[in-house]
C-alpha cells in the first residue's frame, strides 16, 4: 500500500511539473500577409518579482522565430531590463527604429492565480476483475478509498497577452491571448508558450512558416 502511494505521488508531481498553455482568444487586422522582417524584437513585460520569467520567455520566443529564419532579439540582451521605463512613446518608437528593429512581439503577464486541488488518497483505483473477484480485494479497494487521506496541491495560473506590431506603421496586427498551468517551471513555461504563439502566428499569416 505504501508503494502505491509513493508512485501515486511521483506520477502527481510529474504532471505537476508538466505546462499546458491554451490559447483562449485571438484577432488579427484586416488584410495583413507576412512579410520579411529584417529585427523583429521580443519584448515581455512583467513585474519585477517576475524577472526570471521575462528572460525564459524572451529567449524561447526568439529561438523559435530564429527557427523560421526571421532575425529575431529579445529586450534584455539588446536594451536590458529598464530602458523603455522613463521613456514616452516617441522616444521609444525613435529608440527601435534606430535600432533596426522593424517589428515588435509584447509578451504581457496580466495576470496569476494560485489554485489549491485537493487529490484523493487512492489516486489509482484497483482493476473492476480484481475489485469484484474476492472479498479481500473488494474490502481493500474500498478501504483506501474512505479511509486513506487525500492531500492538496497547489498550482498556478499565468494569464498572457501578446501583440504583434509593424514598425514601419507602428499598428498592431495581430492580438492573443492564452493561459497557462504550472508548477514553478519557468523553463518549460517560455518553451510551450513561445512554441505555441508562433505556430500560430504561422497558421494566422501573420508570419512565414512552416514551423518544425
Amino acid at each position: 500500500m505504501k508503494t502505491i502511494k509513493v508512485i501515486g505521488l511521483f506520477l502527481v508531481l510529474m504532471v505537476m511539473g508538466c505546462t499546458s498553455s491554451k490559447i483562449t482568444s485571438s484577432w488579427i487586422a484586416d488584410n495583413v500577409t507576412p512579410k520579411d522582417y529584417n529585427k523583429i524584437l521580443v519584448l515581455c513585460l512583467t513585474r519585477e518579482a517576475d524577472r526570471s520569467i521575462q528572460d525564459k520567455m524572451e529567449n524561447h520566443f526568439v529561438s523559435d522565430l530564429k527557427g523560421l529564419g526571421y532575425n529575431a532579439v529579445t529586450s534584455l540582451s539588446e536594451y536590458g531590463p529598464k530602458v523603455f521605463e522613463k521613456m514616452d512613446e516617441e522616444a521609444a518608437i525613435s529608440k527601435l527604429k534606430n535600432s533596426g528593429v522593424d517589428a515588435v512581439i509584447t509578451i504581457v503577464l496580466l495576470d496569476k492565480k494560485k489554485e489549491r486541488k485537493y487529490v484523493p488518497g487512492n489516486i489509482y483505483a484497483t482493476p473492476y476483475s480484481y475489485y469484484y473477484s474476492s472479498l479481500w480485494g473488494y474490502r481493500s479497494t474500498l478501504y483506501r478509498r474512505i479511509y486513506e487521506p487525500g492531500y492538496y496541491v497547489t498550482n498556478t495560473k499565468y494569464f498572457w497577452e501578446s501583440n504583434f506590431y509593424d514598425m514601419s506603421t507602428t499598428k498592431m496586427l495581430y492580438s492573443v491571448q492564452t493561459q497557462s498551468f504550472d508548477s514553478d517551471n519557468s523553463e518549460m513555461l517560455g518553451h510551450e508558450y513561445g512554441r505555441k504563439i508562433v505556430n500560430n502566428m504561422v497558421k494566422q499569416h501573420v508570419l512565414k512558416g512552416p514551423v518544425n
